[in-house]
């Protein structure tokens, strides 16, 4: 027995042991394979599984997402952050129903072109659902074979990566390469984890390089440190009367930036957050309220977001605008009296589940 076929035979007998029941794993349909890889690229198994099922009971299949209107795409994925993902996935959908009568191409080059796409998420729908002989390399994988391999080189350097993709393209199954695939990806996420895998039950301790080397704990190395940013967000929960009805002011998020195309409040962004009388006085403010003088208070707190590479601090703002009072709301504003209707960040979603959707609407006579 070659050491290929003894790798992939502890390989697999492991994971029929120790996989998870995870819907997408019953299935070859590329559809249900790809709305599940999009959801875990940035998504643990935990949270993605229930947002899984919400999605693929809203959009069953890949006409009813390409029908969907973008924002009801967004409201559905509400929550899973990296929006981008949702956007992508909704213009693929449309692409493929256009363009190839809603079927995905089975070729693992062509499934890269596709927007949102890449490398990994075309191998994943190329083996699982197509039988083709492609390897993912995902985070788990690339962690599993660098401690294996005993790689002391830099694991977010593109030659690390294209080594290790090589080592496992010869390493696959020309037979069962979804079922190998699944079990690379399986076994980094629940045996050769990030900190402190329990090395005594791992099946290839013999022949890790990292564990008879000691190096378990240092191996993967990363090279590149991301510098995290600190946003500052004064938001005005602006409430009025618009129609004889009592509504809150929304902002459409349609410029390139953080959030694109969910909505949230009026915005001043600044280099601290401020303060009433600061707020008041400053030049967006008038120019919203066009002369008006709208009651104004803070909402208690200051609230803390975490992102990537950023870090959110927000100040919420209430603004009363009797029925008299003059609001001049630019483009991509918009008054409702029922803003969860409407897709929005979490940190917007948490205030407004915080303060009361009620109470946000309790304007003054």
């Amino acid at each position: 027995m070659t050491e290929e076929i003894l790798f992939r035979n502890t390989l697999v007998n492991w994971y029929l042991e120790n996989c998870r029941p995870l819907p997408w794993r019953t299935t070859n349909d590329p559809y249900a394979i790809w709305v599940s890889e999009i959801i875990l690229q940035q998504t643990r198994v935990n949270q993605g599984l229930a947002y899984y099922h919400r999605f693929i009971s809203r959009f069953p299949d890949i006409q009813s997402l390409a029908n969907a209107s973008e924002e009801l795409v967004l409201k559905t994925w509400e929550g899973l952050g990296y929006y981008s993902r949702a956007r992508n996935m909704h213009a693929t959908a449309r692409f493929l129903v256009e363009s190839h009568n809603g079927n995905f191409p089975e070729d693992f080059k062509e499934l890269e072109k596709l927007k949102g796409i890449g490398k990994y998420t075309a191998a994943a729908i190329a083996s699982i659902a197509f039988n083709k002989p492609v390897a993912v390399v995902d985070g788990n994988v690339l962690r599993f074979v660098s401690r294996y391999l005993g790689i002391s080189q830099p694991i977010d350097s593109g030659k690390t990566i294209n080594n290790i993709s090589s080592h496992v393209n010869e390493l696959i199954s020309a037979d069962s390469p979804g079922l190998f695939n699944q079990a690379m990806m399986e076994f980094g996420a629940l045996q050769c984890v990030p900190v402190k895998p329990d090395c005594n039950k791992c099946p290839f301790a013999n022949d890790c390089k990292a564990y008879k080397e000691e190096k378990v704990a240092v191996i993967p190395y990363k090279e590149k440190k991301t510098g995290v940013t600190a946003r500052f967000f004064n938001y005005l929960v602006v409430q009025h009367y618009f129609n004889d009805f009592p509504g809150i002011v929304l902002r459409h998020r349609n410029h390139g930036d953080i959030w694109k195309h969910l909505y949230d409040f009026p915005l001043i962004e600044t280099n601290k957050l401020l303060s009433i009388d600061q707020l008041r006085s400053h030049d967006e403010f008038m120019k919203l309220f066009d002369g008006s003088d709208p009651v104004t208070d803070v909402y208690p707190g200051s609230y803390r977001h975490l992102l990537t590479h950023r870090i959110i601090h927000a100040r919420f703002f209430k603004i009363l605008l009797g029925k008299n009072d003059s609001l001049r709301l630019p483009d991509g504003y918009i008054s409702t009296n029922n803003p969860t209707h409407f897709p929005m960040p979490v940190l917007i979603k948490k205030f407004i589940e915080e303060q009361d959707l009620k109470t946000l609407l309790n304007l003054m006579p």
